[in-house]
């Protein structure tokens, strides 16, 4: 029986389908490979968007499409179509489908030659809502039958990607093993099955081990998977409705468990994301009346394998360690080169203070730990709202905003001027607040703790990944405790000396040496300045604006520096404050803070050569038997600097690539890009840097967050 709430689906949403707007675009595609003629028709769908494969899962429709020339319906055989995605949807429901781009290939033969071939699709498109959706093609067949639609242009090389891509029919591997037994409830069975001498790590949590296509006689529930890791078996369960009892004749569950023909099962088995899926059929004569309760025995004893974009943690243990990874990461952060200009204003701030009584320290050291991690609270907030809406980000995402970017270069360039003594912030009254400086009262101290959070999200470090990993993965309560913990680790060191003032006995007493650390600190502000200035070249078109940013940063110097130095006349302050002002206005109003449309330069160096990362450039090396090493990096992490410095931009490394004739790929994450957060979710990474390898046989190995040229080296030894 199939599901009832298909049934309702497509009846209540019909309706919506007069008004729908359209969210799948359909093309096709005529070629040749060998001797066999193929049509490729193709489905463009709008981001977060998703149709429905031969299975729809719990819930859905299966896309269909049909043929015709001017002479009638035409039937053409179909390849198999691309292996599906699991797509959990509100209220649990499971479904089997696609995104982005998909191709599915349709054999042509003679008969269509000098034809107008007519293509129209069905489907029902998702996303929070649901609606039913069609698309029509034509497609003019010449004596060669080659032709294409205008609507959408393919490489041919992507084309033929994909259909080697598509699942192949295979015997069933000798290490599967599938039973089936009876289930508790009437007219229940339970589908069993175990995979031997597998590599969990290769596996993809994000597809079935075994996606069951449709038959008429089983109604198939989630697949709920186990490992084992010393015998290394991956174990596989999926509930089964019978369907025979709708049947007319009826088809009663025999009671003495033997069917009276085998039935053949088809599935789509995927056990490793390096490898294309498979195709099997599994004839079942039997099931076993209590298989199910020794099959529950073996599965007590395993670890539960949980999709990703629902993962929880399974034991208070593991929670634990991933607590201790954020505060072991958060503290180190406070050794990154991002964080350290805003760490070294703190450091002045305890020297100002260390004569004052312990508890006004401790309030200062409060003050700043509430500035960290109301900030990290606040960042969880946005991403779980970013989350909630469809969008992928990562770790640092807000420094792939122009207009953030352009915000903390304001504030950096404002506060180096402070620093450097060129104002002083005072209140509406003309009094100092509190007769201190802002930056050396409670405000002050706060704000820093807000600078230091934002300074330190670029920033990546051992533990973090980890931790974060979990946070970007897991729900709401999970994104706030990792984050809690992480601000928590970057301000330890000054909770400890708030607790503990003798802590800080080690630095120098205070005195007039304190006005030129002031100025050093100033213009360690400018440098972190710079850095977001060449962060923000790669953001904007700066080819056209750049007169307009550097107009506004020179003019809000020149406005600070003439009250200082030259006149505090209130029109002649007000005329140059109104400079800045308006220009940034009027660059805003010109789209000058939107993100460009150009990609950074991919070679770093002159002697090798970097070209820019793409899946399907991956697949085309693989085809070439080639190394490859790919590099996801941004302008904006500082930590992907360091690295090309010490690894990338070595002789050493330029030897190994002219050694191994190895292609190189670049990942640029500076701006936003779906595809390379796409990828890096793949394997549980949130944030760059990333560094990977493909051997010549198409395997991916994840290198992690740091490289050497050792470790380039052991991965190519152990995967000859």
């Amino acid at each position: 029986m199939y599901k009832i709430v298909t049934l309702l689906f497509s009846l209540n949403l019909f309706a919506l389908s007069l008004n729908a707007e359209k969210h799948v675009d359909m093309s096709a595609i005529a070629f040749k490979i060998g001797e066999q003629n193929l049509l490729a028709v193709s489905l463009v769908h709008d981001k977060d968007w998703h149709t429905y494969w031969k299975n729809p899962g719990d819930a859905g429709l299966t896309t269909k499409f049909n043929f015709s020339t001017n002479e009638g319906d035409l039937k053409l055989e179909a390849y198999p179509w691309p292996a599906p995605k699991k797509f959990m949807e509100a209220g649990e429901i499971l479904a089997f489908g696609y995104g982005y781009t998909q191709h599915f290939f349709f054999k042509l033969n003679q008969s269509v030659k000098n034809k107008v071939l007519k293509i129209k699709g069905q489907w029902l498109v998702c996303k929070d809502i649901c609606i039913p959706g069609e698309d029509e093609a034509s497609i003019k067949l010449f004596d060669n039958l080659l032709g294409k639609t205008t609507n959408h242009e393919f490489e041919i090389g992507e084309i033929v990607s994909a259909y080697k891509a598509l699942p192949s029919k295979v015997g069933k591997p000798k290490d599967l093993e599938v039973f089936l037994s009876k289930g508790k409830e009437e007219n229940t069975l339970v589908l069993q099955y175990s995979f031997s001498n597998i590599k969990i790590e290769n596996f993809d949590t994000k597809s079935n081990l075994l996606t069951p296509y449709l038959v008429n006689l089983f109604d198939y529930k989630h697949e709920k998977l186990f490992y084992d890791e010393i015998n290394k078996t991956l174990y596989g369960r999926i509930y089964v409705d019978w369907n025979g009892v709708y049947e007319d004749p009826e088809i009663p569950l025999p009671k003495t468990g033997r069917f009276t023909k085998p039935l053949n099962i088809k599935f789509l088995l995927q056990y490793n994301k390096n490898k294309k899926a498979s195709i099997i059929d599994v004839p079942l004569y039997e099931f076993s009346p209590t298989g199910d309760m020794a099959f529950n025995n073996i599965l007590k004893k395993l670890t539960p394998i949980k999709e990703i974009n629902m993962n929880s943690m399974d034991t208070d243990t593991s929670l634990l360690t991933f607590i201790l990874f954020a505060f072991l990461g958060g503290l180190i952060l406070n050794l990154m080169p991002c964080v350290l200009p805003v760490i070294s204003l703190k450091l002045f701030g305890l020297i100002s203070h260390s004569e004052e009584s312990k508890s006004k320290i401790l309030k200062h050291n409060l003050a700043y730990t509430a500035g960290v991690i109301s900030t990290f609270m606040i960042f969880g907030a946005v991403i779980i709202f970013l989350k909630s809406t469809g969008e992928k980000v990562g770790w640092g995402f807000q420094l792939q905003s122009p207009g953030f970017v352009f915000s903390m270069m304001i504030i950096l360039l404002v506060l180096a001027m402070n620093m450097l003594g060129l104002f002083e912030f005072r209140t509406p009254g003309g009094k100092k607040l509190g007769n201190t400086q802002l930056k050396e009262g409670m405000t002050g101290d706060f704000f820093n703790g807000v600078l230091a959070t934002i300074l330190s999200t670029p920033c990546s470090a051992p533990f973090l990944g980890t931790a974060l990993t979990f946070a970007f993965t897991t729900g709401s309560s999970g994104i706030f405790l990792i984050f809690f913990f992480v601000g928590l680790g970057l301000s330890f060191p000054f909770i400890l000396t708030g607790i503990f003032p003798a802590l800080i006995s080690f630095l120098p007493k205070p005195g007039a040496w304190m006005d030129k650390l002031k100025n050093i600190l100033g213009f360690t502000l400018l440098l972190t300045f710079v850095w977001l200035y060449d962060v923000f070249m790669n953001l904007v078109d700066f080819s056209f604006f750049g007169i307009y940013y550097n107009t506004i940063f020179i003019s809000l110097f020149m406005a600070f520096f003439f009250r200082k130095k030259i006149s505090k006349a209130f029109i002649w302050n007000l005329i140059l404050f109104l400079i800045p002002i308006g220009l940034t206005i009027s660059t805003i109003s010109s789209n000058g803070l939107e993100m460009s449309d150009t990609d950074m330069e991919v070679n770093s160096r002159t002697d090798v050569t970097w070209n820019k990362w793409s899946e399907q450039a991956m697949s085309d090396f693989s085809k070439e038997s080639k190394w490859v090493f790919i590099d996801f990096t941004a302008k904006w992490c500082l930590t992907c600097k360091v690295n090309k410095k010490l690894v990338l931009n070595t002789d050493a490394f330029t030897d190994i690539v002219e050694e191994n004739d190895m292609q190189l790929l670049i990942g640029d994450w500076t701006k936003r890009d779906d595809y390379i957060t796409e990828f890096l979710n793949k394997y549980s990474i949130v944030g760059v840097p990333a560094y990977f390898m493909q051997s010549p046989s198409g395997k991916v190995i994840h290198l992690g967050e740091t490289v050497s040229i050792s470790k380039i080296r052991d991965t190519m030894k152990a995967n000859q």
